[in-house]
């Protein structure tokens, strides 16, 4: 079977104007004779070698060499493409495929540079491109490089497509299906050997007979027996009205398998006589080798064994005269079997002995055919590769030539664009930057604005401390009230200054103030400041924003409690927040409030107020968080005090890279 893909191969790879325009190789012989220039006879030359490729090798071989030589004498640079391709096709039929590959692919070369250039021959420059294509893939499949067979055999049918020629595409669709085929893919071979049938069957392509056999292939492949001879029978009506001799072989031969496989030997019997009959019209002496061994089998099978023997000694005489070793193989494998069960043991181990030579001959051949395939391969990778960069860099050069110009416009608008643009950006930059700074500077100031605020008021409080405290106390107490007070005021002078201090100096301040509010109120409670070991040396906070918390704390909390109280400050860091937390044991918030109201003269404490302020001025300035919470502490359904939580961004004196 392996003779008719080749065949299929090369009949649909290669566009025939012989075919195309119904002229025999004997009319174009005396157009030939008739050609007044060498252009026409270099086209009659290679016409001539088109029309011997599925009849006569060797006459493609020699017209393609005249035209060759004819063409490149003259220069005819589209003639030499297309005796490139008829020298492909005759090597392929003769299997010299490194020697196809290569004529193939300098075709490819000839119509690519054609195909660049502006010419009136455009659409046969075009066709000639994609028969290279659709050759090299041919060669590349023969050699089950089936990835750059489909590779190819896309680029062709893309050409085809894109010019309507749809017998020409059918073709190409077949090669795809024999491709999958070959891959055991058969559903994806029907559905391209299905649209190849279809267009075949608008256009009246001469060799629809051969695609449907091989629809008919794959149903049998695929057991579907009905569907198999549907095709069959389907080929041979149109094998009658489009005679192709090699063709009606191979369908009698798959009629006679489509009948061994049903167990209608005898039909089958009679389709291989009738493949005899077809292969020796055109003396195809391997279709003749390959039908006789399949007749052998059958009698093999119905153990007539001296009909067995006779049809297989056939098959291996042609084998040995065509020099197949395949074959040769099988046929002697065959024998051996035949003449076992003839009770010849002699005979059988001679022969056996004979196919282990065969098939080791097949062996060391296909090994070294294997290497000479890798290196045609390897070869022509790399000259596909060497073309794709020459490629590459003409269509490079091209690219930036036509670029230039419009590259030259557009670089013009631009840079007038590009002026204005800078222009405007400076001038939007710079008020920008001046609106910016307004800002800044204006935040800055009211935040010192509300820190100033800040220090009266506590200096006021603290007077008013010391003052209750001379009041109630003796002298000596006051002393060191005094001066626990004048080192509150230095700190609280020193810092004043800065609109950050570090979280230790805002203890330290803290610290005096809560020393001078326990002698004030004669131990009225006890306090403890904490600090948590992931805050940082250089982490900060505005002065005095915790102390209005802690006075109320103390004044609104602690005071009216009859106990002795506590009061707690713990600075911890939670996310990017800076978190001062104070609670106390005292009387609770809402309490708080209502003792307020009651009273006859209240203090309105402008200090809450500013430090909410101060708040929002941090919030706005640094883009991130910064409020207060307020709340009682429930134990058991019972108030236990107030709890002040403070948060604040993560600041520092110094920034951070």
């Amino acid at each position: 079977m392996k003779k008719l893909i080749i065949s299929l191969f090369i009949f649909y790879g290669c566009a025939s104007s012989c075919f195309s325009q119904n002229k025999t190789a004997d009319t174009l012989v005396v157009v030939l004779k008739a050609a007044k220039n060498d252009i026409d006879k270099a086209k009659a030359l290679n016409d001539i070698a088109n029309c011997y490729k599925t009849s006569d090798p060797e006459l493609v071989l020699e017209y393609g060499q005249k035209a060759l030589q004819l063409s490149q004498k003259i220069g005819y640079k589209l003639a030499a493409g297309n005796a490139f391709l008829n020298l492909g096709n005759g090597n392929i039929i003769f299997g010299n495929y490194a020697v196809a590959l290569q004529h193939f692919y300098n075709a490819q070369l000839i119509f690519e540079k054609l195909s660049g250039n502006t010419s009136a021959d455009t659409a046969e420059i075009q066709n000639g491109l994609a028969r290279a294509y659709g050759s090299i893939g041919i060669v590349f499949s023969e050699q089950s490089n089936y990835s750059k067979a489909l590779q190819y055999d896309l680029k062709a049918v893309k050409i085809y497509e894109a010019t309507g020629q749809l017998d020409k595409s059918a073709r190409l669709y077949n090669n795809i299906g024999i491709v999958y085929k070959s891959l055991g893919q058969d559903f994806r071979a029907l559905e391209y050997f299905v649209k190849c049938q279809k267009i075949q069957e608008k256009t009246g392509d001469a060799t629809i007979g051969v695609i449907t056999t091989n629809i008919g292939n794959i149903y049998l492949n695929q057991k579907n027996y009905p569907k198999a001879f549907e095709n069959y029978s389907k080929a041979q009506k149109l094998f009658e009205k489009y005679p192709d001799a090699r063709g009606e072989g191979e369908l009698y031969n798959n009629f006679g398998l489509y009948y061994k496989n049903t167990g209608k030997l005898s039909q089958a019997l009679e389709q291989y006589s009738k493949a005899v009959g077809s292969f020796a019209s055109i003396d195809d002496k391997f279709g003749v080798a390959d039908t006789y061994y399949f007749i052998g089998e059958i009698y093999l099978e119905q153990r007539n064994y001296a009909a067995a023997l006779d049809n297989t000694n056939k098959s291996l005489a042609l084998a040995k005269a065509i020099g197949v070793m395949e074959q040769i193989r099988n046929a002697e494998k065959n024998l051996s079997v035949i003449y076992e069960k003839m009770n010849n043991p002699q005979l059988s181990l001679l022969h056996y002995k004979l196919y282990n030579i065969a098939k080791d001959s097949i062996n060391n051949s296909e090994n070294m055919r294997n290497g000479i395939r890798a290196e045609m391969n390897f070869e022509f990778e790399k000259k596909e590769a060497l073309q794709k960069k020459e490629q590459e860099k003409r269509e490079l050069i091209f690219n930036e030539a036509s670029k230039r110009h419009q590259q030259q416009i557009l670089f013009i608008v631009l840079f007038i664009l590009l002026i204005f643009g800078i222009v405007f950006l400076i001038s939007n930059r710079r008020q920008l930057k001046k609106t910016l700074t307004l800002q800044k500077e204006l935040a800055e100031y009211e935040q010192k604005a509300l820190h100033l605020q800040m220090n009266p008021h506590f200096v006021f409080n603290c007077l008013g401390s010391i003052s209750s405290f001379i009041v109630q106390n003796s002298t000596d107490s006051a002393i060191k009230y005094l001066s626990k007070f004048s080192k509150l005021m230095r700190l609280t002078l020193e810092y004043s200054k800065e609109s950050l201090i570090p979280i230790d100096k805002e203890i330290e301040s803290l610290q005096n103030y809560l020393e001078l509010e326990q002698l004030r109120f004669d131990q009225k409670f006890d306090f403890s400041i904490c600090k948590s070991d992931e805050i940082e040396d250089d982490m900060a906070l505005p002065p005095l924003l915790l102390q209005p918390f802690v006075e109320n704390a103390i004044i609104h909390g602690l005071i009216p409690k009859t106990e002795k109280g506590t009061l707690n400050i713990d600075f911890s860091v939670a996310g990017n927040s800076l978190v001062c937390q104070i609670t106390d044991n005292g009387i609770g918030y809402m309490e708080s409030q209502k003792l307020k109201e009651n009273l006859v003269s209240v203090h309105k404490s402008m200090a809450l107020d500013i430090t909410k302020k101060r708040l929002e001025m941090m919030e706005a300035y640094t883009s991130k968080t910064a409020n207060v919470s307020i709340g009682e502490i429930v134990a058991a359904d019972a108030v236990s005090g107030t709890r002040v939580v403070v948060n604040l961004p993560i600041q520092y004196i110094t920034k951070q890279s």
